[in-house]
């Protein structure tokens, strides 16, 4: 397995990312997009054990303020999933020479894809898995995000996004966070985006979510096409790949062997996810 890493230049900022290249790499490839709070180390090894086992290369990359990538400006604008999707994602693709992708967001990554996959009519866009996506503003969602304030203001949650955002830290959380309770936000809704998408979509949400309920993926799969499944994951969060990894790599490979990958392909056998 090869591992590089490095910088995209896309609009004169600098994204950080990292690719794992299997020795006999099958298409498509995978474009981990991450949370809220996330960057490219909070996925932690789950992209190198979805490239392990489905032997495809996968793209991990840090937007802007986020990880090691260029800061950017605070206040973020509301319009900041839908910016990444209809305008730096597809950068991002052609700067990775990326010419058949499947998308695998988490919560605001997974809006972030689906807005780019109702949005764009990319061709190179062959599939989506979404793990807790968001189509419209819920009150559980805004009583997470103001308990994570909460936290940020009165616990050390701070100094332990530090070790992974650096001098990012504060655009990333404060970006997210004010963004997320601006009461002009709560109208955002991305339920047009969904009838242009045709692709298979795989949606995964845990039981115990406390950043959305089922009616998200209620929402999605009324206007998708039948090659969506949907899988609620029980005595699971917000986070399927960290609490439930084993399970989540299951169902991704077996996405992929469904709709991608052809029968003669011989991924290796899969590691034990570090939790």
């Amino acid at each position: 397995m090869q591992q590089l890493q490095g910088f995209f230049n896309i609009d004169g900022v600098s994204l950080e990312y990292r690719l794992f290249q299997p020795r006999q790499a099958t298409d498509p490839t995978l474009v981990f997009l991450h949370e809220g709070l996330g960057c490219v180390a909070m996925w932690k090894d789950f992209p190198l054990q979805v490239a392990r086992l489905t032997g495809c290369r996968v793209l991990v990359y840090s937007r802007a303020g986020y990880g090691r990538s260029d800061s950017c400006p605070l206040p973020r604008p509301l319009s900041f999933m839908h910016d990444e999707g209809l305008r730096v994602l597809p950068k991002v693709l052609t700067a990775a020479e990326i010419e058949r992708a499947v998308l695998v967001g988490h919560s605001d990554g997974a809006s972030i894809a689906l807005i780019h996959a109702g949005g764009c009519a990319d061709p190179r866009l062959r599939g989506l898995i979404l793990m807790a996506p968001h189509v419209f503003v819920e009150d559980l969602t805004l009583a997470g995000i103001r308990a994570a304030r909460a936290a940020w203001q009165t616990t050390d949650l701070r100094d332990k996004l530090h070790r992974y955002h650096g001098d990012n830290v504060d655009c990333a959380f404060l970006g997210w966070n004010r963004a997320w309770l601006d009461p002009d936000f709560a109208d955002w809704n991305l339920e047009n985006y969904l009838p242009a998408i045709n692709i298979p979509v795989l949606l995964i949400q845990g039981e115990q979510d406390d950043y959305g309920t089922i009616r998200q993926l209620e929402k999605i799969v009324a206007q998708l096409p039948q090659q969506t499944k949907t899988v609620m994951l029980p005595a699971c969060g917000h986070s399927p790949f960290r609490d439930k990894p084993t399970e989540t790599l299951q169902l991704v490979s077996e996405f992929l062997q469904q709709h991608f990958l052809s029968a003669a392909a011989n991924p290796s056998q899969p590691d034990v996810p570090s939790r």
